[in-house]
């Protein structure tokens, strides 16, 4: 079975844990990583979530298992859904945001990735990959086809991207 750690408010670590699939307790959190794959032409790589999750194109993310934390977590995602072993050291965390259950760290790679070369799709939890630009991704989902929260997320991504450049 597959465990997630519990977060406090502040994002603390405590001491209990719940079984993956299980409700987040009232008061708690988990943490969710996704992280937002640029290529050098200023596109995002994207996944089609496997037709036994949703069918929906949506970005690579997932909750870290108990014991890791967010930047091992999400290497491990990227390693598990599309068979990429980056160095964890090229992931950059973009932002935090948090809602009534979830604490999500969102990560940025700039980094060319090959589709056909480089990427092993975990079958169960993705049926393909592309590349999509800002307004591609805008498009699908506004036609249902981008997972909401996945858009949402990217938003907060794009937001957060908008905010640092202002203040450099």
């Amino acid at each position: 079975m597959e465990y997630r750690n519990l977060y406090g408010k502040n994002r603390n670590l405590i001491s209990k844990k719940i079984a993956k699939g299980e409700p987040v307790p009232k008061g708690y959190y988990i943490n969710i990583v996704v992280c937002f794959m640029e290529n050098s032409e200023g596109k995002f790589l994207m996944q089609k979530r496997s037709p036994e999750k949703d069918g929906l194109w949506a970005t690579t993310g997932g909750h870290p298992k108990s014991g890791e934390n967010s930047l091992t977590g999400m290497h491990t995602e990227i390693l598990e859904e599309l068979g990429i072993d980056i160095n964890p050291n090229e992931l950059k965390l973009v932002t935090a945001v948090q809602d009534n259950k979830y604490i999500c760290d969102i990560y940025y790679l700039k980094k060319d990735i090959n589709i056909i070369d480089d990427i092993i799709m975990q079958t169960s939890e993705v049926a393909n990959v592309k590349y999509l630009t800002k307004n591609e991704i805008e498009d699908m989902y506004k036609k249902s086809n981008f997972k909401k929260s996945h858009y949402h997320i990217f938003e907060d991504y794009l937001k957060a991207i908008k905010n640092h450049s202002k203040s450099n």
